[in-house]
């Protein structure tokens, strides 16, 4: 995959992701406790981890963030976004290595810590350690949503792919053989015309048209 293919992959799943962070702030999901959503722009993150790469993930993830603050955010928001997107990346991050682990099962991890990096962000904003007692709340609840975005991620990491390699460049054979083609048009072209000029001439060099 080249360069540019890969900036184009993290461009469109960065506008997937803020898209998808959009629509579910218009419809916010509330169990007694705010701040409890479903994720879905964790479902790119996830998709992006296992397609391209860890650095790819981290980049889509923060600056989906930040632009998700400029647009329809605040910084309170942002911070607790980011701790929980940090604990979330690095558990998944290392999860991930492990065989035993599928993608749901990454995914739960990650869901879960993600609500710890908010009640530890929480913890230190409000200065008030009673928040960590809702972590028997939101570490089931994070793990659900987890499991539920794993479930989609797995699925779309299946079917739908993003094109290999061999898949985008050229092949090489093909494109040596058109210029080999040209080039042997253009050396024919160029011996007629030579022909036609030495055909003018008598064998002493002299124009055969002079008297």
């Amino acid at each position: 995959m080249s360069r540019n293919q890969k900036i184009a992959y993290r461009g469109c799943l960065l506008a997937l992701a803020l898209v998808l962070s959009y629509l579910e702030s218009l419809v916010p999901v509330f169990l007694g406790i705010p701040g409890i959503r479903l994720g879905l722009a964790n479902i790119v993150t996830v998709y992006t981890l296992y397609r391209l790469s860890a650095l790819d993930a981290c980049f889509v993830t923060a600056a989906r963030i930040l632009l998700a603050t400029l647009l329809f955010g605040n910084v309170t928001t942002m911070i607790y976004s980011l701790a929980g997107a940090a604990f979330s990346l690095g558990v998944m991050l290392l999860a991930k290595r492990l065989p035993f682990l599928s993608v749901m099962g990454v995914s739960i991890l990650g869901g879960a810590f993600h609500n710890v990096g908010q009640l530890l962000a929480a913890a230190l904003l409000l200065n008030a350690k009673g928040v960590i007692s809702f972590a028997a709340i939101l570490l089931p609840v994070g793990a659900l949503a987890g499991g539920v975005i794993g479930v989609v991620a797995g699925v779309l990491i299946r079917k739908v792919p993003l094109g290999d390699e061999d898949e985008w460049e050229e092949d090489p054979g093909e494109d040596t053989g058109d210029d080999t083609e040209d080039d042997a048009e253009y050396d024919t072209e160029n011996d007629t015309m030579d022909d036609a000029e030495d055909g003018s001439g008598d064998a002493f060099g002299n124009d055969s048209r002079k008297a």
